[in-house]
C-alpha cells in the first residue's frame, strides 16, 4: 500500500539539505508520495528507509530517457490521466521508420531532408527526435552500418527494430553511444535481449500480442534489474490500439500494476494505407496515452500540425509560457531606432517582434518580467505599472544605446504613460497602436 507524505517524510533524514533539489525534506516527501520524485534523489536516506520506501517512491510510471545529444527526451512520468487533474510532464518522442536495405546516397538525402524540418514556435524549437531503423534481411553488417551512419551523421536518435539477437549486438556495437532504443524482446528473444541491455546500460522495448502477454515479460527485466522499458501490446487496429494505450495507462496509475508501469511505443505506420490516416491516427496516440509514435515518413504537412498538438497537449496550463527579460534587438538598431517596451508573456513577444520585423523599421524591444502576463492582465494586476516600468528601463541600460530618449509603450498600457514620465526624467513617452497588428504602420508613419 502507497505511505501517504507525511508517513515518508517520517522515514527521511530530515536534514533539508536541499541536494534533492527541493527546500525541505517534507517537500520531497511529497513528491514521493504523488509519484513525482525518486527516492535515489536524497543522498542520506538509510538503507532500512530505502527498503521500506522502495515500493512508495517509484513513479507509478516509470520515466525513461532514451537518446543523446540535442534531441535526446524522456518518455512517461505520467501521474494523471487527465491534464485537468495536474499535469503532463514527458512529451511522447515522434520517429519516422527506415529500412536497412536503404542505400548509403538515400540514407543520406532522407536525414538531410528529415533534420530540416524544425519549426520555432514561442520561443521553442519543434522538431522529431527518432529515426526507426527497421532490419530488413538479417545482414547483420549492413544494418550496423546504416545504425553507425544514422548515429554518427545526424542528430537524430535511434530505435532499433529487429528480434535477431546478432543483429542487435552489431548496432549496438557502433551506435551505443546514443543510448538507443531496443526494440523490441519478444518471448523468443528475451532472455538474451535482456543480458544485452543489462550489460550495454540502454532502454528495451518489449512486443507481445496483448497487454496481458506483455506482463510476464515485463517481469524477466525487472527481475534482471532491468529499469528503462517500454511496452508495445502489439495492437495494430486502430480501436484495439487506443482502449490498449488507456488499459496500460488505467492499470498503472489506478491498479498501481508496476509491471505495466511504463511508456508505450506505437506504430501508426503500421495502421493505415494512406498518410493522413496515418497522421490522424499518430494525433490520436499523442493525445491517449503513447510515450513514441513511429510514422512511415516525415512531411511537413503531416509532421508541424504533431508537433503542435504535443506542445499544446504537454504545455503546463497553469505556468505561463515566458521569454527573459531583457533587451532584444531586432532588424539591426541603431542609435537613431525607436524604444519599445512589453511584457515577457511569449505570445506576446513573438506576436509583437514579427509585427516590428514585418515593419522593416530597426527598433529595440523591451521585455519587462510581467510574470507571464499579457499587457492588459500585467497591468490590472499591477505586474505593468508605470513605477515598475521606469525602474527597469532604467536598469535595462537601453540609455546608453540610443540618442533621442523615447519609450513607446502598449495602446492598453496607456494610462501609466504620466507615472513612467515622472519618473524617467528627459524622456518621451509615446503611446503606441492597442493591437499589434498596427505596428508596422505606426512605426512606418514616424
Amino acid at each position: 500500500m502507497a505511505l501517504t507524505g507525511i508517513q515518508i517524510f517520517k522515514l527521511l533524514p530530515k536534514t533539508n539539505c536541499k541536494e534533492c533539489g527541493v527546500p525541505t525534506c517534507l517537500a520531497f516527501a511529497m513528491n514521493l508520495a504523488s509519484g513525482k520524485a525518486e527516492l535515489d534523489s536524497c543522498p542520506y536516506v538509510s538503507d532500512e528507509a530505502r527498503e521500506k520506501l522502495a515500493e512508495a517512491s517509484a513513479p507509478p510510471i516509470r520515466p525513461v530517457a532514451i537518446g543523446r545529444g540535442v534531441r535526446k527526451f524522456t518518455t512517461g512520468g505520467e501521474t494523471v490521466l487527465y491534464r485537468h487533474e495536474k499535469t503532463f510532464y514527458n512529451q511522447p518522442g515522434i520517429a519516422a521508420m527506415i529500412t536497412s536495405d536503404i542505400s548509403e546516397k538515400d540514407l543520406e538525402t532522407k536525414l538531410k531532408v528529415w533534420n530540416a524540418y524544425q519549426y520555432e514556435r514561442v520561443g521553442l524549437n519543434l522538431r522529431p527526435e527518432l529515426v526507426a531503423l527497421k532490419d530488413a534481411d538479417g545482414n547483420k553488417d549492413s544494418y550496423a552500418e546504416r545504425a553507425r551512419q544514422i548515429a554518427e551523421s545526424s542528430e537524430f536518435n535511434l530505435v532499433l527494430m529487429t528480434e535477431n539477437e546478432s543483429v542487435m549486438k552489431a548496432a549496438i556495437d557502433v551506435c551505443k553511444f546514443k543510448r538507443p532504443l531496443m526494440y523490441a524482446a519478444t518471448e523468443a528473444n528475451v532472455d538474451g535481449f535482456g543480458e544485452l541491455a543489462k550489460n550495454n546500460d540502454l532502454p528495451i522495448a518489449v512486443k507481445a500480442n496483448s497487454i496481458e502477454a506483455l506482463i510476464p515479460l515485463t517481469s524477466k527485466l525487472m527481475d534482471m534489474g532491468l529499469k528503462d522499458i517500454v511496452l508495445d501490446p502489439g495492437s495494430r487496429e486502430i480501436k484495439q490500439s487506443l482502449e490498449d494505450q488507456v488499459a496500460i495507462r488505467r492499470a498503472a496509475l489506478k491498479a498501481a500494476n508496476r509491471t505495466l508501469g511504463f511508456p508505450t511505443i506505437t506504430f501508426p505506420c503500421e495502421m493505415a494505407s494512406n498518410p493522413d490516416m496515418e497522421t490522424l491516427i499518430a494525433a490520436m496516440h499523442i493525445a491517449k496515452y503513447c510515450g513514441i509514435v513511429v510514422l512511415s515518413d516525415f512531411s511537413g504537412e503531416a509532421l508541424f500540425p504533431l508537433l503542435l498538438e504535443r506542445l499544446n497537449i504537454f504545455t503546463d496550463p497553469q505556468r505561463p509560457m515566458t521569454v527573459t527579460e531583457g533587451i532584444y534587438e531586432i532588424g539591426n538598431p541603431d542609435e537613431k531606432s525607436p524604444v519599445l517596451v512589453t511584457t515577457n508573456f511569449a505570445l506576446t513577444y513573438f506576436i509583437v517582434s514579427g509585427e516590428i520585423e514585418g515593419s522593416k523599421v530597426p527598433a529595440w524591444l523591451l521585455i519587462k518580467d510581467s510574470e507571464g502576463l499579457s499587457v492588459m492582465t500585467a497591468w490590472a494586476a499591477g505586474k505593468f505599472s508605470g513605477d515598475d516600468v521606469a525602474l527597469f528601463v532604467k536598469k535595462s541600460g537601453i540609455a546608453d544605446k540610443i540618442k533621442e530618449k523615447e519609450l513607446i509603450i502598449p495602446g492598453y498600457a496607456a494610462a501609466i504613460a504620466g507615472d513612467i514620465e515622472e519618473e524617467l526624467n528627459g524622456w518621451k513617452i509615446t503611446v503606441g497602436p492597442r493591437e499589434a497588428a498596427h505596428i508596422p504602420a505606426f512605426l512606418r508613419a514616424r
